[in-house]
């Protein structure tokens, strides 16, 4: 397949052509020319005003629900919702039935998604089952293609058994990836703890239950000298945590969600359970530091949290609710509409090349002879997410029908383009 990219910025911080409006021709999956103007025949073209061009980005924490939960989303759902979102490589959580503790699901979910839009790769659970008891086969899955390790919506609460899963993935240089959640205080918490919570007459979570686990983690962490990520940071005060941490030289990353970007604990009022979620929105003052540390630096990605949920699990009373919201193809206008300042290349940094690096997946560059694996998209065309546009087969969004700055226009992955 031929195809022609017309007069696309590049936004490629490792490209001589970075910052440069160009034409792209891809053949075969590479790219074979880049200049001013082309005008060899192809048999796809994309022209769109103020496009910008990237390397293919990923999402570091979906759940796929295949198997055990196809009713809210399956292997094929999620990658074409993934494509939608811009997204050529997804993360794909171990909280399935069976639980993806073992090299036998970390192969059903890689093979699975060969053929998909965008490829699927599988996180290993850390614990078995995900009990929190005792250590899964993580050699094997990591031998058998799982990119990193986590017990993902079920955070291991143990520190003693946290401190043996960080020692063992250091022997083959492994990731492990958790969601900042002390599930013993707060446990009947809903949303945030506060005068939002109380005003409401809703339970509260403190911010204490995500922080206390990120200063234990940061000292299990010095203690083996492994490496940690830290995915859905929420306050303020754990930005600080994990800045100081990193100053000290610790192998420590984090990411956010574009919705604790996008909205806070006041949008709660109107009791949409779309917006429970775990960890909870916090404060305004949470918000706008999570917005601060993402314009300086400070959180190296943003990741979807992508969390289906079928229509009874979520219309029901904001109390019986099941947690969670879909991401996937709403995480580039939710970060445009919050933190507008940012640069091409910070968008991309934070959507592909940190998480690559931290990851340790292949980067890949916009030069001619390069792959392509490439993601399309606008900062200033507006794009709306509805229910006739939507990939997942779930719909628990809150940016369902909300106009946004931020589109994506197309991926090319595998030799294929894929428009939403």
């Amino acid at each position: 397949m031929k195809i022609l990219i017309r007069q696309a910025k590049v936004a490629d911080p490792h490209s001589a052509h970075n910052g440069k409006v160009k034409d792209i021709f891809i053949e075969d999956g590479i790219i074979t020319q880049i200049a001013d103007k082309i005008n060899t025949k192809a048999d796809q073209e994309i022209t769109t005003e103020q496009l910008i061009i990237s390397s293919g980005w990923v999402d570091i924490f979906a759940h796929a629900c295949d198997p055990g939960f196809e009713y809210k989303e399956t292997l094929a759902t999620m990658s074409a919702a993934a494509a939608a979102g811009g997204f050529t490589h997804v993360f794909a959580l171990a909280d399935n039935k069976p639980v993806t503790d073992n090299k036998a699901q970390v192969e059903y979910i890689r093979l699975g998604s060969q053929c998909l839009p965008a490829s699927i790769l599988p996180i290993g659970a850390i614990t078995k089952n995900k009990e929190g008891q005792t250590l899964a086969e993580m050699y094997d899955m990591r031998n058998s293609g799982a990119v990193a390790f986590s017990d993902g919506l079920q955070p291991v609460q143990s520190p003693g058994l946290f401190l043996k899963a960080l020692q063992y993935v250091k022997a083959f240089d492994g990731v492990l990836i958790q969601m900042p959640i002390d599930k013993s205080i707060g446990a009947g918490g809903l949303i945030n703890e506060g005068i939002v919570s109380t005003r409401l007459g809703l339970p509260g979570l403190p911010a204490l239950a995500e922080e206390l686990i990120i200063k234990r983690d940061i000292d299990l962490l010095r203690y083996t000298g492994s490496k940690l990520h830290i995915t859905g940071i929420s306050t303020a005060n754990s930005v600080a945590l994990i800045n100081e941490a990193k100053k000290e030289g610790l192998q420590i990353t984090c990411s956010v969600t574009p919705y604790h970007l996008f909205f806070c604990d006041e949008d709660l009022q109107t009791y949409d359970t779309n917006l429970k979620v775990n960890p909870p929105l916090r404060t305004r003052e949470d918000m706008m530091a999570l917005r601060a540390a993402v314009k300086n630096g400070s959180i190296d990605c943003i990741a979807s949290h992508h969390i289906p949920q079928d229509w009874d699990h979520k219309t029901c009373e904001f109390e019986y609710a099941a947690y969670g919201m879909l991401g996937l193809q709403t995480v580039l206008p939710a970060l445009v509409e919050s933190v507008p300042e940012l640069s091409n290349d910070q968008i991309v940094s934070l959507l592909s090349i940190n998480a690559r690096n931290i990851f340790g997946l292949p980067q890949t560059h916009i030069q001619e002879g390069a792959k392509a694996e490439l993601t399309l998209f606008s900062t200033t065309v507006s794009s709306t997410l509805t229910k006739e546009t939507l990939k997942s087969k779930s719909n628990n969004s809150a940016f369902l029908n909300k106009t946004m700055k931020g589109a994506v226009i197309a991926t090319i992955h595998k030799g294929q383009l894929h428009q939403p």
